[in-house]
């Protein structure tokens, strides 16, 4: 392979805040709290531990093994279940939503990232024990983010109406998105593998939880991973005093805008931010619905409803039922860290953004803020997508340029000419600066017509510069449409091959090898873009 790992910058499609986080650069070293390294990591697991409450361990232990009850476990899954009882045992963390059949590749790149980072830190800190947990993301409401998923050039669909939170989504109606995905698949022992993990996932359980726990269970036990569905009675009533606080002072609100204005104030920047805070970051949630929590005047409102409450009820509601209490993307992160043991957060760019966004409101909440680290990023290739690559003569990370630049860099690298003008351009301006020279010596105004001389002429060289570069191409017109094809192809829709197809679409052809690969290559702290090679 011409070049396996590319440094995120080069890449194209990461923000200038991830980028400069990645660089640790000074001016943002006050969003976050310790940088991802096997060092810091020391120092992390000595602040949880002074500040995770056992009782907290014991209910999170209790409920866990609640929801694995009827589970058949791996030898790795049932040793940290057990090692979760212990003091000195850990989590790693990742979170996703409940897409259809997993949703993009990266959801297998978050998972194996926070796998392989447990088995780092085993090796590093001996004396304890690292549990990898997938968060489910079972109480948004986005039902159209997640209902779907592409395999090759087809988008599988799952069409139904939905309310409330996704989890609780039945999954009726999924037997003709299975037909219709089955038919697309064959009839290798691959393909009935695939059907045979989409039908026990989705036509063998109720809802989306329930589907989801089952699908990455079955993927990732053998590897140990913990799953965990936090929309529970026992674990929200863990962070009921966070929840007071939120809904009656507004605490989250008030630092996280304190953030921002930081953030919109960096001079030489100019970040997007991810999120904004509302002024309760809670959602009420019952069957089929999960509504904003709205205060006007005295009484708190339930959006889009007729609910109502004072705030002598309200907080009646939210101690006799706070699994009545979901947090919004804001406030989520808290809950987390309360419940968990947690030392690490392992997410995309744009996760992590909006963590970014929350130190000063965890050290307002008295709760450690985790290591941040950037979940690995890859793009899968063939051994004939790079054999064509070898033939065109480029490197794979040229393909992530915008097309029409790699067009151009291919005609420049490929013509028989030179159709660069850039030193006749700078000939030209020499010219013309010893033309202004002469100009100040005669009559200062003949200064206007040489600069009208010198824009019209370097206009002349960029029109033919263009001119012969379209003349080139068309020219070289077969040569750039495989180029395209082969970009089109790793980078649907002009994406990351990751945000858009899924693992089906490769186990059909590598099978569990794929996964194989993945574990292997996948070094969670490396953090730079790998390519990786697909050998049949």
């Amino acid at each position: 392979m011409p070049k396996d790992c590319i440094p995120y910058r080069d890449t194209g499609y990461f923000t200038d805040l991830i980028l400069d986080y990645l660089n640790q650069d000074k001016s943002v070293e006050f969003l976050y709290h310790r940088f991802p390294t096997l060092e810091n990591f020391g120092v992390q697991i000595q602040e949880k531990t002074k500040h995770y409450p056992n009782q907290n361990r014991k209910v999170l232990v209790e409920t866990i093994n609640k929801q694995y009850k009827n589970l058949k476990v791996s030898e790795a899954t049932a040793t940290h279940l057990k090692n979760l009882e212990k003091l000195n045992t850990f989590t790693v963390t990742t979170g996703h939503q409940l897409n259809l059949f997993t949703g993009p590749l990266y959801f297998l790149y978050k998972i194996i990232s926070t796998i392989n980072l447990c088995k780092k830190l085993k090796k590093e800190y001996p004396e304890n024990n690292f549990v990898p947990l997938y968060w489910m993301a079972n109480e948004d409401h986005d039902f159209d983010e997640i209902n779907f998923f592409n395999f090759k050039d087809k988008k599988v669909v799952w069409e139904r109406n939905s309310g409330g939170a996704v989890g609780e989504i039945s999954t009726e109606g999924l037997e003709n998105v299975y037909e219709s995905f089955a038919k697309s698949l064959g009839s290798s022992p691959k393909a009935q593998k695939l059907k045979t993990l989409f039908k026990e996932a989705y036509l063998n359980h109720n809802n989306l939880t329930e589907a989801t726990r089952f699908l990455a269970h079955s993927l990732f036990d053998v590897y140990g991973l913990i799953i965990l569905d936090a929309n529970e009675h026992a674990l929200k009533q863990l962070f009921v005093p966070q929840m007071k606080t939120e809904l009656f002072t507004n605490e989250a609100t008030t630092e996280v805008e304190k953030t921002n204005a930081k953030i919109n104030a960096l001079a030489g920047k100019n970040y997007k931010l991810q999120v904004n805070p509302r002024e309760i970051n809670l959602f009420y949630l019952r069957e089929g619905l999960r509504e904003r929590i709205i205060k006007k005047n005295d009484l708190y409102f339930i959006n889009n409803t007729q609910i109502q409450f004072s705030e002598t009820k309200l907080q009646s509601e939210l101690e006799n039922h706070p699994e009545r209490f979901s947090p919004n993307v804001i406030f989520r992160p808290l809950y987390q860290e309360v419940i968990l043991p947690n030392v690490c957060y392992i997410g995309g760019g744009g996760e992590l953004a909006y963590w970014l966004q929350l130190k000063s409101f965890f050290e307002k909440s008295g709760v450690p803020f985790p290591v941040l680290l950037l979940r690995n990023s890859a793009l899968l290739c063939t051994q004939k997508q790079l054999e064509k690559l070898e033939k065109l003569s480029i490197d794979v990370d040229d393909l992530f340029l915008p097309q029409h630049k790699l067009e151009t860099n291919v005609t420049k690298q490929l013509s028989n000419i030179s159709i660069d003008l850039s030193s006749q351009r700078k000939h030209l301006r020499n010219q013309f600066n010893e033309l202004y020279e002469l100009a100040k010596k005669t009559d200062p105004t003949f200064e206007k017509m040489v600069a009208a001389q010198e824009t019209k002429q370097i206009n002349g060289l960029d029109r033919l510069e263009k001119r012969l570069l379209k003349a080139q191409k068309r020219k070289l017109e077969d040569h750039l449409n495989r180029v395209t094809l082969l970009q089109n192809k790793l980078f649907p829709n002009g994406s990351l091959q990751e945000r858009t197809a899924n693992f089906s679409e490769f186990y059909l052809e590598y099978g569990d090898s794929l996964l194989e690969l993945l574990f292997e290559k996948l070094d969670p702290l490396q953090q730079e873009f790998i390519c990786l090679e697909l050998k049949d």
